[in-house]
């Protein structure tokens, strides 16, 4: 008998009604050719607490845990103990799965397509000491088809090793630092007499947690500065258009970085002397063709940025929808990625997908006929791939009105990006005038669309995803200039503005931050090194990450707006700069991809940070001993 554990209901039912059913229990489904398909409820085994390592003669509270003394610090467990969760349903459920396994001559793990995926269904079978062989389903879509060609493509299971120990590794070492930091910090601000607040770190929660403090501080104390935008009205074979006023080398009354002109006084005497000009002389002028290529498909971050943009949906929310899409309703790719690129195998299955997307989602029909199958987008990149694809519609489709309001929004998203990738390139000729006028520089700029391409998609609203419009000005008709040529001063205008403070974040703009919050940072090696982290947390783990962050009180949402709050100052005051920056962060993930890649054991890695934590206990303690 073959058994396949899937990591929850739904994708064992998706994998069962390819492979036949037969019949179907509380636990499993029976299919043909001798094939019992089982699942998971997540993970159903998870770390054990800290009192299960602690002696036994250790005073107890009132409700029976171990009281918190810092004598017992570190806690660094000799042998790990992972037992099952405290539910009687998962432990009906690992019972079940245990009984399947015993009669079982191979075994398939069918966990999701990622490290936790491959962890949560291994740690299950090394649970109960499982010696058959073990092949792994692997599937980034639970549509039919790609589960038949999944079913037909079992890999080995110990291939995966590596992110099976790189799961492991992460979830030990963040135990280690919330179980013995959390505790240590908790003891070193306890009063003297009586009970003082938790204290509770995390790798990524405290350094998150931190952006958001210091964006809240930034914006507070932001000190609007009054400036000076100068442009001049020119009119040229009976064109009229605005060229604006570009500061000389050394020009007086600019702020630090020569960008704004803040001395008004300076800026209204130039405009009075220009406004005695009457021509404008062309000192330079050239048209380049330009190509903006299609829109890339969604990573996990992208859409949890747009969702929050467009429709105000937390992280959390976007990230449910998503994967309602992807295992309920089974017509969108795996969610949690941090790709955006696609595998250029899936280009041939362009005519499938887009049919599907016509039948679910019929007012794209008109915009799915147009679409030639034939283009291949950049998008389509092997060499950009990472464990995962972007986030796109599968060959599978349902009607519409079963997909609830939030399921809709999310589809078209995802559908319109898809379709995209086969409309052609978007071309526009972009013009740049430079003129000097009473000896003064002015540039003028202009965009004319020669192919609306996939644009065309768009044409009714901004392209999710656009940066910051530019000014109306880029998008203005230019006369055709050459160098020498005039142009007729109409008037010089001067705009009064005042500087603004960068924007509070949201749950979107959060998200976007972690990914990238290597640009915080002015080392180079760090920058590479958050990069290649691909910043803070993972797109499976933000979203729960500012979740927690909310439900500890440490952070509040003021509607889109997120604040920390009082007890989260409090909280970033008391504890280490290293436990606050996210450089540890940026080490720790380089470590992990080692131990993905096999190069190192997952034993170094966690002494490694046992170390790193022994040094930050001894810090605390350190200052304790002088009180």
């Amino acid at each position: 008998m073959r058994l396949f554990i899937a990591e929850k209901p739904s994708v064992a039912k998706a994998i069962a009604e390819e492979l036949g059913v037969v019949r179907r229990d509380a636990s499993s489904i029976t299919c043909k050719d001798d094939n019992i398909v089982t699942w998971c409820f997540g993970h159903l085994l998870e770390q054990a607490e800290p009192d299960d390592y602690l002696p036994d003669n250790i005073p107890r509270t009132k409700k029976g845990k171990k009281i918190w003394r810092i004598q017992d610090l570190p806690i660094f467990p000799s042998e790990w103990i992972v037992a099952p969760r405290d539910d009687a349903g998962v432990q009906r459920q690992l019972n079940a799965i245990g009984a399947f396994i015993k009669r079982a001559d191979t075994l398939v793990n069918a966990g999701d397509p990622d490290r936790e995926g491959q962890l949560l269904v291994d740690e299950v079978i090394e649970h109960f000491n499982a010696r058959q062989s073990v092949e792994r389903f692997w599937v980034s879509a639970v549509d039919p088809a790609s589960i038949r060609k999944g079913l037909k493509a079992l890999k080995k299971n110990a291939d995966y090793a590596g992110m099976r120990d790189a799961a492991r590794g992460r979830s030990r070492a963040d135990w280690l630092l919330g179980m013995n930091l959390s505790r240590a910090y908790t003891l070193f601000n306890q009063p003297q007499f009586g009970k003082g607040e938790l204290i509770a770190v995390g790798r990524v929660q405290t350094p998150t947690l931190t952006m958001v403090a210091r964006r809240d501080y930034a914006v507070r104390n932001f000190k609007p500065q009054p400036y000076l935008t100068i442009s001049a009205q020119l009119s040229a074979d009976d064109k009229a258009f605005t060229a604006k006023w570009k500061p000389a080398e050394g020009q007086k009354g600019m702020d630090e970085e020569g960008k704004l002109l803040i001395n008004l006084d300076i800026g209204k005497a130039l405009i009075e002397k220009l406004s005695q000009e009457k021509t404008a002389a062309v000192l330079k002028a050239e048209t380049k063709r330009k190509k903006a290529l299609q829109p890339k498909a969604y990573s996990l971050a992208d859409i949890q940025i747009e969702a929050s943009r467009l429709f105000g949906y937390t992280a959390e929310d976007t990230l449910n929808i998503c994967q309602s899409l992807y295992e309920e309703h089974k017509i969108t790719s795996y969610p949690r990625t941090d790709c955006s690129f696609l595998p250029e195998s899936q280009h041939a299955d362009a005519p499938g997908v887009l049919a599907a997307i016509a039948r679910t989602f019929p007012a794209t029909a008109a915009a799915v006929a147009k679409a030639d199958s034939k283009i291949k987008s950049p998008t389509f990149n092997d060499k950009k791939i990472t464990a995962h694809h972007g986030i796109v519609p599968v060959a599978n489709s349902v009607p519409w009105d079963r997909l609830n309001d939030k399921e809709k929004n999310l589809y078209r998203l995802i559908a319109k990006r898809y379709i995209a990738q086969f409309y052609p390139v978007h071309e526009y000729d972009a013009t740049e005038i430079q003129f000097n006028i009473g000896g003064e520089n002015f540039t003028a700029k202009g965009n004319v669309v020669v192919k609306k391409g996939w644009k065309a998609l768009y044409a009714t609203a901004p392209k999710p995803g656009d940066k910051k419009k530019k000014d109306a000005e880029d998008d203005q008709q230019l006369p055709a200039l050459k160098k020498d040529d005039t142009a007729d001063v109409l008037g010089i205008t001067g705009k009064e503005a005042q500087t603004k403070p960068p924007a509070y974040f949201t749950e979107g703009t959060l998200i976007a931050a972690m990914e990238n919050i290597w640009r915080s940072f002015d080392d180079e090696k760090l920058q590479t090194q958050l990069k290649e982290a691909g910043g803070i947390g993972t797109p499976a783990t933000r979203a729960a990450i500012i979740s927690e962050l909310r439900r500890k009180t440490y952070l509040e949402a003021d509607g889109k707006i997120l604040h920390c709050t009082n007890l989260g100052r409090s909280l970033l005051k008391k504890v280490s700069p290293q436990i606050r920056s996210a450089v540890l962060t940026a080490k720790f993930e380089e470590k992990l991809k080692l131990v993905e890649k096999g190069d190192c054991n997952v034993n170094d890695f966690v002494a490694d940070y046992e170390a790193f934590i022994r040094s930050e206990l001894d810090k605390i303690t350190d200052v304790m001993a002088a009180w």
